[in-house]
């Protein structure tokens, strides 16, 4: 809200942000050691039968706008045929904010490689990101691997948000095409994540069987399981 890419308006009573995705997806946390969360982001994942229609960005404003709306669904829809051919996830990443102390760090590059790493563990992704040029977040995506969507080789430029009040650029990313400068890390995020607790949302969450056996599938404890479940009933 203080960079202005929402406004006071958007929050609830409480000071939440809450979209529409938001009940469908994964959000993988950084807390601090009193339990604050300091980094987040939003780990939409999709079947690849999925139709552009569905997806969160066909509601964007680049996707209904005259000049680049046809490019853009073109380009997303070449991505879903690649997903679909691979037997992969298409996942659109959202919501990704890092708070203001940690932004020269590198939590804000270990947040997108757990991504990689987590996408991994599921069995691979092709992805899709509105990422925007404040703060340099596009410029760290194309760095651990991310890359401009394309139309038969065309790149589909960067443009204005007037909803965000930013510059955004559409990246692509492949689970399994990271820089491999960033192999180690990933591995490492992988086997973090062996010992992150899984948190359900309400009974009704649609994600609660997939994050049980992710977890169940990366060697998580009991223990951790039943943390999770009880911390759901409480949310």
């Amino acid at each position: 809200m203080h960079d202005g890419a929402i406004k006071p308006s958007d929050l609830l009573a409480d000071d939440r942000h809450i979209q529409a995705a938001d009940d469908q997806a994964w959000h993988l946390l950084t807390v601090d050691e009193n339990e604050t969360v300091i980094a987040c982001i939003r780990y939409f994942a999709h079947a690849a039968n999925v139709r552009f229609s569905e997806l969160s960005v066909a509601g964007s404003g680049i996707a209904r706008s005259a000049e680049l709306g046809t490019r853009v669904r073109e380009a997303v829809e070449t991505e879903l045929e690649c997903a679909r051919r691979r037997g992969v996830w298409y996942v659109e990443l959202g919501g990704w904010a890092v708070c203001e102390s940690l932004r020269c760090t590198t939590e804000a590059i270990r947040t997108l490689l757990t991504v990689y790493a987590l996408s991994q563990v599921r069995g691979g992704a092709v992805g899709l990101s509105s990422a925007t040029t404040r703060h340099h977040s596009s410029s760290i995506l194309r760095r651990i691997g991310g890359i401009p969507l394309k139309v038969k080789g065309v790149e589909v430029s960067p443009y204005y948000d007037a909803q965000y009040g930013c510059e955004m650029e559409l990246l692509s990313f492949d689970s399994g095409s990271p820089n491999q400068r960033y192999a180690s890390w990933i591995r490492e995020c992988r086997e973090g994540l062996q010992q992150v607790p899984v948190i359900l949302g309400a009974p009704t969450n649609t994600c609660a069987p997939d994050l049980l056996r992710l977890h169940a599938a990366i060697g998580g404890s009991e223990h951790l399981v039943r943390q999770a479940e009880l911390a759901g009933a409480g949310r």
